[in-house]
């Protein structure tokens, strides 16, 4: 599934609907690819405001390795793992704990996990910026 969104303030609702169904169907390991900018914390942000969090809470991981936020009906992590170097150090943040609890994670810069998650729980979304600066959602 692909959708381009040139605005996310107004125009979240269609994409926020869609992952909420994945989400319920039980992929709730949600790996953001796009380069740095191209707005995977600005994703979060929007979607735990959909789901009825506070859209000020939510901040980018890469300084405190994860963050967690509460929903009306979800414990949300929030993890970016663009500054761990190895396997030792993800699980030394206690990494497979929190996927455990089969609470939401997002997870950014997932390239050094992904072999390892177990893949029925598992939605990719890859973030493209477009030369009109409006951004490309592929789920897959």
């Amino acid at each position: 599934m692909h959708f381009t969104i040139c605005n996310i303030e107004t125009e979240f609702e269609g994409l926020g609907e869609y992952l909420k169904n994945q989400i319920e169907n039980g992929r709730n390991i949600v790996l953001l690819k796009g380069n740095l900018g191209a707005g995977k914390t600005t994703f979060v942000k929007h979607f735990v405001g959909h789901l009825g969090g506070k859209i000020g809470d939510v901040d980018s991981p890469t300084f405190s390795i994860v963050n967690t936020y509460e929903s009306a009906s979800n414990t949300i992590h929030h993890f970016d793992l663009y500054r761990l170097n190895s396997a030792e150090e993800i699980e030394d943040i206690g990494f497979m704990e929190y996927l455990d609890k089969n609470d939401l994670c997002f997870i950014e810069w997932p390239e050094k996990i992904a072999d390892f998650l177990p893949s029925d729980r598992v939605l990719h979304i890859d973030i493209a910026v477009a030369l009109d600066l409006c951004r490309g959602y592929t789920f897959s």
